[in-house]
């Protein structure tokens, strides 16, 4: 396994949380406006949800889909912002256009500073349900697949990155673990009906069994008539313990990522370097 890179220090980290719809220029202003505020609350690095900048039919993303690492006025956008707040920011899940296709890539996005691209992560599992009595989701029709789990080196450390319906997919966490990660961003907008039951769970046994930290900006509310998100955006420790939560709102919070809380843990109980192959 890959040895964690150390975070310089303490760092704080905000999940920042909002109802997205088709307004982009919305959007993007409840964002703007929670990142400053989250940012004079001491957050040196600020994360934002899955689909935050247009949560919609197909048709109408299209319209906003932007090329990687080029961009366009969406990103932009987002580069000024952490050049105006001096803060690294995660643009949770981007829509990405994809070459020669109708479809797009739902991209997590890692910037500096300054605003430069760190890392771009192209969700790998893609939301394909039919739920009795919920909703019936196939993502696969409008978007491309990634292929490759991403960490990247940022001031809380190294952050695997993943995107909402990855997080039922243990392997690939265990791969960002063995990249060094020792947080892990899961930037969502899960569905009302499985959050109320999974959506803790899921994050908590990730934290546990890669004992790294989770963090999760998340989508709330009703988007639209047939789509609504569960919320409770949180942060979980190495331990699997919640130590930021919001609940319901727009709005953030804020916790700190212990580098050496994560060492600690690991040598207490040294389960990556205890694992097996097995037939």
């Amino acid at each position: 396994m890959t040895d964690p890179v150390p975070a310089a220090s303490k760092q704080q980290v905000a999940v920042v949380q909002h109802c997205a719809t088709t307004d982009v220029e919305k959007n993007l202003s409840t964002l703007e406006s929670l990142s400053r505020q989250a940012v004079n609350d001491g957050a040196d690095v600020v994360t934002w949800p899955e689909a935050f900048a247009y949560l919609g039919r197909h048709e109408g993303k299209r319209e906003i889909l932007e090329a990687l690492p080029e961009g366009g006025p969406i990103l932009k956008r987002c580069v000024t912002l952490a050049q105006n707040l001096n803060c690294e920011l995660l643009l949770g899940g981007f829509h990405e256009a994809a070459p020669d296709s109708d479809k797009c890539f739902n991209t997590s996005v890692y910037l500096d500073r300054d605003g430069t691209i760190k890392a771009m992560y192209r969700k790998i599992h893609l939301f394909d349900v039919n739920i009795k009595d919920g909703p019936s989701l196939q993502e696969s029709r409008q978007t491309e697949a990634g292929e490759k789990a991403v960490s990247v080196d940022t001031a809380l450390g190294r952050l695997g990155l993943t995107v909402c319906y990855d997080v039922r997919f243990p392997l690939l966490y265990q791969r960002l673990a063995d990249q060094g990660a020792i947080a892990l961003s899961v930037p969502s907008a899960f569905t009302a009906t499985t959050g109320a039951l999974h959506w803790h769970t899921l994050l908590k046994a990730r934290a546990i069994e890669t004992q790294s930290y989770v963090i999760a900006p998340a989508q709330h509310g009703q988007h639209s008539k047939h789509r609504a998100s569960y919320g409770h955006s949180l942060i979980v420790d190495p331990w699997g313990k919640v130590i930021a939560e919001l609940d319901r709102g727009d709005g953030y919070v804020i916790a700190e990522i212990d580098s050496e809380q994560v060492e600690r843990v690991r040598s207490e109980i040294p389960s990556l370097a205890n694992r097996r192959h097995f037939t």
